[in-house]
């Protein structure tokens, strides 16, 4: 027995006995308790203060209300600094605090759902948190699986709703044969079975455990167990061993954090925000020595009228407590709001998106989501699209459109004079009124087809019998003679239901047969095994006992894969499959080999014995499985081949032209052939007939496929840029520039290259040779590729070019290359929604993309520049003020005006779908960057010396109406004050929508001003609102108004 697991000892692997919590609790196992909040009413305050405060800005402006707590230091009160503080940690903590209770009420929620556990020989309720490893759980149709188990007994096979994934298809699952006879409860009660698996991981599509009951043992694979969050379809009941619970499981060890993403400007806007923490600190050192030698030279004179406080002994240190005064008042040009206020923009984006009906798609009844607020404004900047084909591009709905049968091509319909007949020429389709159980929406024109089977041909229907037995499908019959199919993929339910309809209709199956209906003769399968379908494998094949006792292996699959291991006599059948294959494929269909071996008894049984061998061993148990499998899938007869359609989705081709338009470069990524890849790509005018060329790189070698990127890097850069060979030459053209030499060539190109290429083009030695191949190219296709490739390509584009990159798709094999990419969309199509799980921005069809980018992810760069560089230009203009007082006051750290209200809301969006190239400035960085930030500073500088100089001037020499000098410090601090809000709120454009938002901040300012000068709140608080009647006596006088009229002009003129 293993050592109990502990958090510092990894567990190296699980060991679960049933009906034995005492033997079980040893190992301190996890319980089903669930628990994704962060808090609890006792922690909350302290623990999210202390993670508000590792951020830089929080704890800068703490450190400012400490420093405005000393009488010595400060010259303003405590609430100008406390009052925006505890504003911003009070909004990110209700938004935390709302966060974490529905947390809460989810972990309720699913910890207290009900489940049938075998307690002492009888099955009583007990909520999910409760369910220990090692329990006897009995789940019923549509229940939620509460934890990962092991199946035991079911009334039947046992076909399961991804709820984890939560996809339309079933998978099946089955109970293992030496528990599925246990029957009734007493008997499970006595069960003592024991599992020993593998340790707690994330793989999904994998498990390797073993049961050991009765001296024996029983290999446990992925396909008999149950994962947490599945619901339970199309059986009544089953039982279960519970192995993993509560963290333990595949879908809570899948919940782990996304990886966070941060937009260019974030990364820019902390730098920034560094560099104006340097400003700070220079405008008040350079204040600090002015009031330093200041007083040494001028305030020793006064100390009768301005003596020193107790504590300053000389003027050193007096500039000292000046240079920490200083850092207070000029403390907003560090802005606290600049995160908040970013955040709220990128909130009301977001919403934007989601409530957007022109993204909305009706068929689905689908909105669009946008999952993240991060990466709003990147949207606008994207330079690269990574796109999936089946499902993304296409609607994965297959249809099986064509088929060779021993040499044969069916599907093809011609006229009278031998010509191909196109669709709206072809005439009725076939009628399969023979078969009572065809499914009447499938359409097939080819009638010679029909007729090979009703003539008894053995090929065709060996391959027809193929297709429905090696499969996956569920099948349903809810009336009689109605059939419903459930398939883990389109393309096997098109297969099955093409069967179904030529004569061979599958019924239906158990863990050990299958049922089917040849030509309308029941005929009953023994199923003696499944070798299944996967990424690597890219075949599957069963293994089945006819009636008459004969055993034969058949096999469906990729034909780069299957066409290996064929019998050397197929020859001749090959070549001729082969030239069907590349003709399908050039027409854009999806296609599959398909083969069958005749096995001997004696051979079978000493194969089986080698299977049941590596499905016992503890480890390598997967490879040695494919070996196992690679054994006996060899030396096939080859039978033919099917092409299913895969039909574009409606508007891919305008989307497509439009984002090119945009300066915005697509690659698409798929698993299909290359001629299917390419015809696709000419479907969707990504490939179109005026290109210079297209390149295609099918090299095995890493030579060939450098020689074939040389040749086309060669074309491309023309002779006068050809160096030597046409390599460009190391010593005088550096990757940059070679690169920017290959993107400025003329001419369109497009790039096509095969999944084994691909990989020798990912090696290091070689990978920058192809990314300046493929950047230089207006459209890159890579066939045959794995998920781990799509990251790669992803990743290669990330690391080497400064763009932003997108990655989109529909399935689980797009999830790396979308959390690899910067931004990720997630299609919800028929995969399922896991790469929509994994996405930043999700929606239905792919034509959506050109909205969310030209419109949504333009407006959203657009009015973040536009804020941003507002935003700086206001603070400078503000803050400065305060700087050039400190010249007319002594440097004694008084403020040169009260702190007002600033606000104003700007926009000006311009038509980029009917104008794509409007979309370029976001691709270049072009609205705000280090040279914009630095304009808008000098603008904000130069603004505050005119609000400050020119004021200072009228009030030199006027007075009032009386005859009295109108200068004091009060009058001028509010005139300064006012002039600033006026000013820069009207500053620059404003369409007639931002009226409303530019008169409202003044009014509520004014508002704001008056009662702050009211006699109220100079009585409650004498010392911080003692400017009382000052703004009422004050706007009385003409000159004021003249100075608001001299400003205005002035500063629009040079203002953002």
């Amino acid at each position: 027995l293993t050592a109990a697991p502990s958090h510092s000892v990894a567990e190296e692997e699980r060991r679960a006995r049933a009906n034995d919590r005492e033997y079980n609790e040893k190992f301190q196992y996890a319980s089903n308790c669930i628990k994704t909040s962060k808090y609890n009413i006792l922690t909350f305050l302290p623990v999210n203060l202390f993670e508000q405060f590792q951020e830089v800005a929080n704890t800068y402006f703490l450190f400012l209300l400490i420093l405005q707590l000393i009488p010595q230091v400060s010259s303003l009160s405590w609430f100008t600094t406390i009052v925006p503080l505890v504003l911003v940690l009070a909004i990110t903590a209700v938004k935390d605090a709302t966060d974490d209770y529905f947390r809460h009420k989810s972990d309720n929620q699913v910890n207290n759902r009900q489940s049938q556990v075998l307690i002492n020989g009888s099955l009583q309720q007990e909520q999910w948190m409760n369910v220990c490893v090692g329990d006897i759980i009995k789940l019923e149709n549509n229940q939620f699986v509460a934890v990962r188990e092991v199946a035991l007994q079911g009334n039947k096979s046992l076909p399961l709703f991804w709820q984890i994934e939560m996809k339309t298809n079933m998978k099946v699952r089955q109970a293992i044969p030496v528990t599925s006879e246990l029957g009734d409860i007493s008997r499970l009660a006595k069960f003592d079975g024991e599992v020993v698996c593998e340790p707690p991981n994330n793989k999904l599509d994998r498990f390797s455990g073993t049961l050991y009951w009765k001296e024996s043992k029983f290999p446990l694979s992925n396909q008999n167990t149950l994962l947490r969050g599945c619901v339970l379809r199309n059986t009544e009941w089953c039982f279960g061993l519970v192995v993993f619970a509560g963290p333990d499981t595949k879908l809570m060890q899948n919940s782990g954090r996304t990886k966070f993403k941060r937009t260019s400007i974030d990364r820019l806007m902390n730098t920034l925000v560094l560099w104006i923490f340097g400003f700070l600190v220079c405008m008040g050192v350079i204040l600090a020595i002015g009031n330093a030698i200041w007083e040494h030279e001028v305030g020793t004179r006064f100390q009768a009228y301005l003596p020193w406080d107790e504590a300053v002994d000389s003027a050193f240190f007096s500039g000292f407590l000046s240079f920490w005064s200083y850092i207070i008042i000029l403390n907003t040009v560090v802005p606290i709001s600049l995160y908040v206020s970013v955040e709220v923009i990128r909130l009301g984006h977001s919403y934007f998106i989601n409530w957007d009906k022109k993204m909305f798609c009706v068929k689905r009844r689908t909105p669009a989501e946008a999952r993240t607020t991060t990466l709003n404004e990147e949207l606008g900047q994207v330079e690269y699209v990574f796109s999936d084909k089946t499902g993304t591009l296409t609607q994965n709905i297959m249809v099986f459109n064509k088929c060779s049968i021993s040499g044969r091509s069916y599907g093809d319909v011609f006229d009278v004079l031998g010509h191909k007949a196109e669709l709206g020429e072809r005439p009725e389709p076939v009628d399969f009124s023979f078969n009572p159980l065809a499914d009447k929406k499938f359409l097939f024109w080819d009638p010679t087809l029909l007729e090979a089977v009703k003539m008894g041909d053995p090929h065709t229907h060996e391959f027809f019998r193929l297709l429905s037995l090696c499969h996956t499908v569920m099948s349903e019959e809810k009336n009689e003679g109605e059939l419903y199919y459930k398939a883990q993929s389109p393309d096997e339910g098109a297969l099955v239901t093409a069967a179904r309809n030529f004569g061979f209709v599958f019924r239906s199956r158990t863990p050990k047969t299958i049922t089917v209906y040849e030509m309308g003769i029941a005929v009953t399968y023994q199923l003696l095994a499944i070798l299944d379908f996967n990424n690597i494998r890219k075949r599957m094949s069963v293994i089945v006992r006819n009636p008459e006792g004969r055993i034969r292996l058949y096999c469906k699959g990729a034909d780069t894969i299957l066409l290996d291991r064929l019998h050397p006599s197929t020859q001749e059948l090959l070549s001729t499959t082969t030239d069907h294959l590349n003709e399908y494929a050039g027409e854009g269909l999806r296609t599959l080999v398909l083969a069958y071996k005749d096995l001997d008894e004696e051979y079978y049984g000493e194969w089986a014995q080698r299977r049941l061998q590596a499905s016992l061993a503890q480890d390598s148990r997967e490879d040695r499985l494919a070996s196992v499998y690679e054994e006996v899938e060899s030396d096939m007869v080859l039978l033919g081949a099917t092409a299913i359609e895969d039909k574009l989705q409606q508007g891919v081709p305008e989307t497509i032209a439009l984002l090119t338009l945009a300066n915005i470069k697509i690659w698409v990524l798929t698993g299909d052939k290359q001629e299917t890849a390419v015809n696709i790509g000419y479907s969707c005018k990504m490939l179109t007939d005026d290109m210079t060329e297209v390149f295609v790189v099918t090299g095995h070698t890493v030579l060939e496929v450098r020689e074939e990127l040389r040749k086309a890097r060669e074309k491309m850069m023309d002779s006068p840029y050809a160096v030597g060979n046409g390599l460009p030459c190391p010593e005088k053209c550096s990757s940059a520039k070679l690169t920017s030499v290959l993107e400025a060539v003329a001419g369109e190109y497009a790039l096509v290259i095969n999944g084994h290429s691909l990989a020798h083009a990912l090696e290091a030695d070689m990978e920058l040779e192809f990314l300046e191949t493929a950047c230089a190219c207006k459209a890159v296709i890579c066939c045959r590729v794995t998920p781990l490739q799509k990251a790669q390509v992803v990743e290669l584009v990330k690391k080497h070019k400064k763009a932003v990159t997108l990655a989109i798709g529909d399935g689980a094999n797009d999830v790396s290359m979308i959390k690899t990419a910067h931004i990720g969309v997630g299609i919800s199509g028929q995969e399922g929604i896991q790469a929509v799980l994994a996405s930043d921005y999700s929606f239905s069809q792919f034509k959506f993309l050109q909205r969310l980018l030209l419109v949504h992810g333009r407006w959203s760069y657009l009015r973040m520049c536009k804020f941003l560089c507002y935003f700086f230009y206001k603070n400078f203009a503000f803050t400065m003020v305060h700087f050039w007082f400190g010249f007319f006051c002594g440097f004694s750290a008084q403020v040169g005006h009260p702190q007002p209200l600033l606000a104003c809301v700007r926009d000006g969006l311009c038509p980029c779908m009917e104008y794509p190239k409007l979309y370029e400035p976001g691709q270049l960085n072009l609205l705000f960057n280090k040279r914009e930030f630095f304009i808008c500073i000098a603008q904000g500088i130069y603004t505050s010396v005119l609000m400050f100089f020119i004021p200072y001037g009228v009030f030199a020499e006027a007075t009032r109406d009386d005859g009295t000098q109108l200068a004091d410090y009060q009058s001028f601090a509010v005139t300064v004050a006012t002039s600033l809000v006026i000013v820069v709120s009207v500053s620059g454009w404003t369409p007639a929508t931002g009226h409303f938002f530019i008169w409202g901040s003044l009014a509520v300012y004014f508002a704001i001003l008056f009662a702050m000068h009211s006699n109220g709140l100079f009585g409650m608080f004498p010392n911080q609102f003692r400017f009382v009647g000052e703004s009422l006596w004050l706007l009385r006088e003409l000159v004021i108004y003249i100075i608001f009229l001299v400003l205005s002009p002035v500063i629009k003129e040079h203002s953002v």
